[in-house]
């Protein structure tokens, strides 16, 4: 492992990249956060000394050169709306074209199981195969694509680094949130069923000192890798501990694949949820001895405790 330079989050405003710069932080690292509104930044980053932030266009070459101006390694999370998975390889492409013409040498994406379609057997190391039958797999494999075939190009060094679903304190966009909402405030938890599917998350505060570690290790370029979870466990079993924090008996409210079509009528990420269901029937398990074998023991947080945490922050929140 080495020393490396500035770091830059492309995407910082959510809560992974608040997981990244935290463990950047941590290590005494100067940051750079990138995003399209300074406001989410300010407020996310604004405290901290180590970081610097700066607003882009990611559809402007010169903004997204300029973004990357003087930077090492850029950290890629860039989301785009559920219903519009289609922007993401024409946004990774103008990315790495900017990426390359100010220099920089290694790039990371935060990647997804997407790409995999249905698991043959879990659970799944890095050769499984990648046949994805959904479109927006088919678009995050185009994606990552993108960013592998840039490996050794122009003196970039890529990676992709795949994670299962994730959940943690305050997370909006988890599919267990309504369990720690329903537990906090006595109310159903509204879940996307079904429920007693063993499935794996990933707690998003532990990904933040795996990437800091990736940014530093040369050798883990020019392939992807798996951060897996702590296990399994289904939403079932979340919702029980949850409630159980409270004092309360669960109460759940569950959406199946047929109550989501009928949402779907009127929600457009509801119907997109639709085309995804077979990953809470079928559930992609993930394996990551390789990359421990690479970087050494991996801190993850147990669910129990991972679970106290979330509840405790819904409580204060609500």
């Amino acid at each position: 492992m080495q020393t490396t330079g500035k770091v830059g989050l492309f995407g910082a405003a959510g809560a992974a990249g608040q997981s990244i710069a935290a463990a950047l932080s941590a290590r005494g690292r100067d940051y750079r956060v990138v995003g399209r509104s300074r406001e989410p930044l300010q407020q996310a980053f604004g405290h901290d000394p180590h970081a610097e932030i700066v607003t882009w266009n990611p559809d402007d070459p010169a903004s997204i050169r300029a973004a990357a101006a003087g930077l090492q390694t850029v950290i890629y999370l860039v989301g785009v709306p559920y219903h519009q998975f289609a922007l993401h390889p024409p946004l990774m492409e103008k990315t790495l074209a900017g990426v390359n013409a100010a220099g920089v040498e290694r790039f990371i994406l935060i990647g997804t199981v997407y790409p995999y379609g249905r698991a043959r057997g879990n659970p799944i190391r890095e050769d499984h195969p990648r046949e994805p039958h959904t479109f927006k797999g088919r678009m995050r494999l185009a994606q990552e694509d993108l960013v592998l075939a840039a490996h050794g190009r122009q003196g970039l060094s890529t990676l992709v680094l795949r994670l299962p679903d994730f959940y943690g304190p305050g997370i909006e966009r988890s599919v267990l949130r309504g369990a720690f909402i329903g537990a906090a405030s006595g109310k159903r938890a509204q879940l996307i069923g079904p429920v007693d599917v063993p499935h794996e998350f990933i707690y998003l505060p532990d990904i933040g000192p795996v990437v800091e570690t990736l940014t530093r290790t040369p050798d883990a370029y020019g392939r992807w890798w798996h951060l897996a979870g702590a296990g399994t466990i289904t939403q079932r079993e979340v919702a029980r501990q949850a409630y159980a924090l409270a004092g309360r008996e669960p109460r759940l409210m569950v959406a199946g694949k047929g109550i989501l079509r009928v949402l779907g009528l009127f929600d457009p990420l509801m119907r997109e949820l639709v085309e995804m269901n077979y990953l809470m029937t079928d559930p992609v398990v993930l394996d990551d001895s390789a990359l421990t074998a690479l970087i050494g023991p991996i801190a993850k947080t147990s669910y129990q405790e991972g679970i106290r945490r979330c509840y405790e922050a819904a409580r204060t929140a609500s």
